[in-house]
């Protein structure tokens, strides 16, 4: 695919060593565009940026650099979105620091769609990542495309309800788009570049660093209109993408847990702060003030097809909450073997989730 000399002076305006963003944004409204930037003199640039800056554009960015980049859109499912087109997402433009360029991989149309950002911690329960899949897929199914960042946990359990649904997700990563990361998620990131999209503010080449991670979360919630918080401590970066969510001006929405949890506080902080407490997929669409309506038919909880068979007397004795055996035996006055046996089929069943330590907590 031949690149356009648009791109080709984007791509080096944006690899030029020590220009940040901000600058970039200032010598497009002050030059009008990346050529002109790039042809200015040094007397002219360094009215606008360091005289260091000003030298390294006369210089002009690494051709190693940007002949990489110009081999990776060789491929028809590689794009670059500038500042200056048209399906730049929209949201994202009005921010306060938009990045001037992006990478992507994948579908270019969901960059417009409307979407909700999902997101938690990496350490998820098994309860959290079912509620993550469910809403994402609840989600998608009511139009939002689901952003998030492909993190392990609550992420990619989104991502995959997104993908299920029909509005698919894309992920926002904190490393080149030539680089998997975790490299768990290499078929999930197959899968979104093939039904959804990946998106990245870096180049390739970009490591996982821990400082860029905080820096994308910005384009997580940026490209939204809310946030939903599915579990969260009370240090977690995604608390992180809410408080920048809120500067943003985006709606913050959190699910509550068990008050014993520590994946539960940081969502429970964020509702005493304000943050829409949400238990069905219809709070969702009432907090963005959409007008959808969903509903869903009654049916019977069923395993694997069949009305609930006997070990379903456990259920209501395990609760939500993480709980051991032998608390289960105290409430349920069973004995621990009858128990052990019900929690295996159950377990079995998909109903329920074991965990370290011969804890287990319901799922469904």
């Amino acid at each position: 695919m031949k690149v356009s000399p648009d791109v080709e002076s984007w791509l080096d305006l944006c690899l030029i060593d020590g220009l940040g963003d901000e600058s970039i944004r200032k010598l497009l409204v002050a030059f009008g565009s990346p050529a002109k930037i790039l042809s200015a003199d040094t007397y002219q640039l360094e009215r606008f940026v360091k005289k260091q800056v000003a030298s390294n554009i006369n210089q002009g960015a690494d051709k190693n650099k940007v002949d990489t980049a110009l081999k990776w859109l060789e491929d028809p499912a590689n794009n670059i979105i500038t500042l200056a087109d048209h399906d730049y997402p929209g949201l994202l433009l009005n921010i306060a620091d938009p990045p001037p360029l992006l990478y992507l991989k994948g579908q270019r149309k969901l960059l417009n769609t409307p979407a909700l950002a999902i997101v938690g911690s990496r350490n998820a329960t098994p309860q959290g990542m079912t509620n993550a899949s469910a809403f994402a897929e609840a989600a998608s199914n009511a139009g939002f495309c689901i952003v998030s960042g492909m993190a392990q946990g609550i992420d990619t359990a989104a991502h995959q309800g997104g993908l299920r649904g029909i509005a698919a997700s894309v992920a926002v990563v904190g490393t080149g788009l030539d680089i998997v990361y975790p490299a768990k998620n290499r078929e999930l990131a197959h899968l979104l570049a093939k039904e959804g999209a990946l998106i990245s503010e870096f180049p390739l080449g970009m490591p996982a660093l821990a400082r860029n991670f905080p820096r994308r979360n910005r384009i997580i919630s940026g490209m939204s209109l809310g946030c939903l918080i599915v579990e969260a401590t009370l240090h977690s970066g995604s608390l992180i993408t809410a408080k920048q969510a809120l500067e943003q001006g985006r709606d913050v929405m959190a699910i509550p847990g068990s008050i014993h949890s520590p994946l539960s506080k940081g969502c429970h902080a964020l509702i005493k702060q304000g943050a829409k407490l949400i238990e069905n997929i219809q709070d969702i669409l009432d907090e963005l003030n959409c007008q959808t309506t969903l509903t869903f038919e009654n049916t019977k909880e069923t395993i694997n097809g069949n009305d609930f068979h006997e070990n379903s007397i456990l259920l209501p004795h395990l609760g939500y909450d993480v709980t051991d055996i032998d608390t289960i035996c105290t409430r349920s006055g069973l004995t621990a073997e009858t128990v052990s046996a019900m929690l295996l089929t159950l377990e079995l069943d998909g109903m329920i989730a074991s965990l370290p330590g011969g804890r287990y907590q319901r799922i469904r």
